[in-house]
């Protein structure tokens, strides 16, 4: 009787500490889900505070002392909402804080043909909703602001394709994993988007919220 009620209690203890080993593991998961987004948010902020500083002085400006990487342009799309901080780098330590440029060692505003990569479940998680025509700008250093148009959207596999190298493009190519939902990150899919040079705006272009351009020169997408 007293082995029985022994077992009893070491089977209940036994539960219980699995049930806690549990919990716990899963608030660090769900903690780690969260870290994601908020430390996206809150780099591009102090981006945002680089950002400016780059184009009061036109010098490249370090968001934290620390920080191997600066912003280097502006990406805007008004149709979805996106005002985000374009960085010197596509590795994988500047991703974590904002889309990247990918397209070699020449600047980006002295290169006709942009890539930018950006995560999937982040910064790049719009491109999923992103339709042929919409608008996307680039803002750089010096203050000028380059319009573009995307032209395809389209998936490859890595493994067997490559995207076709042309520097003479006047072209905005973004990129990221592929698919948007995916529960494992890092397979051989990329979602492509390509955009063509619509044509040079100024910074007196004021955007709204909703997708609507208000200003000299004004444009609306179709």
């Amino acid at each position: 009787m007293v082995a029985t009620s022994n077992s009893t209690n070491v089977k209940r203890l036994f539960g219980q500490m699995l049930a806690g080993v549990l919990l716990v593991w899963g608030f660090w998961l769900i903690g780690q889900g969260l870290w994601i987004p908020v430390k996206a948010l809150t780099a591009q902020w102090l981006l945002r505070q680089a950002w400016g500083q780059t184009l009061k002085t036109q010098q490249p400006a370090k968001p934290w002392p620390w920080s191997d990487t600066w912003p280097v342009g502006r990406l805007l799309v008004p149709r979805h909402g996106i005002d985000q901080i374009i960085l010197a780098d596509a590795s994988g330590r500047s991703l974590a804080f904002g889309p990247g440029y990918l397209s070699g060692n020449a600047r980006p505003d002295e290169s006709r043909r942009i890539i930018l990569s950006g995560h999937r479940d982040t910064h790049f998680q719009f491109l999923q909703y992103l339709q042929k025509d919409n608008l996307i700008y680039v803002e750089w250093p010096d203050g000028r602001r380059t319009s573009y148009t995307v032209q395809e959207l389209t998936v490859i596999d890595r493994r067997h394709t490559r995207l076709a190298r042309n520097e003479d493009a006047d072209e905005l190519i973004l990129v990221t994993c592929f698919p948007f939902d995916a529960i494992v990150a890092g397979g051989p899919l990329r979602y492509v988007v390509r955009a063509e040079t619509l044509l040079a705006v100024s910074t007196s272009l004021i955007l709204t919220d909703k997708g609507r351009e208000i200003g000299e020169g004004e444009n609306r997408e179709r």
